[in-house]
């Protein structure tokens, strides 16, 4: 077996740090690497959260983080200090660092209507 430096040529998602994401109050789960934001990690494995501009300023996502630590993908998300002190996230740019517990509530689609409900 080669050691994690002697990799040939592997794609750097393969190798990114894989978390979990639990949402609170349902208790959803799905993962998420740190190759991804939460938003895409979401998306990804199904789950559909409120979004809209995807880069930050809308705040569309935002979330309440009660456990774990994210780092930004945008230099200086729609929130302000006082948010990120209290937890508020935007998941769309939002990386995870570790797994993540935060509070948000997916959309469900009625499938046989195409309208979303919450």
């Amino acid at each position: 077996m080669m050691p994690p430096d002697d990799l040939p040529d592997a794609p750097s998602s393969a190798l990114s740090m894989l978390h979990r994401v639990v949402l609170q109050p349902e208790g959803s789960t799905f993962p998420a690497p740190e190759s991804q934001t939460v938003l895409q990690s979401a998306d990804a494995a199904g789950v559909a959260l409120p979004s809209l501009c995807r880069n930050g300023v809308c705040r569309t996502c935002l979330c309440r983080l009660h456990a774990g630590r994210v780092r930004y993908v945008a230099e200086w998300p729609g929130l302000s200090a006082d948010e990120k002190a209290e937890g508020w996230i935007l998941p769309c740019v939002a990386v995870p660092e570790s797994d993540l517990v935060m509070e948000a509530t997916p959309l469900w689609w009625d499938e046989t209507s195409g309208d979303g409900a919450s």
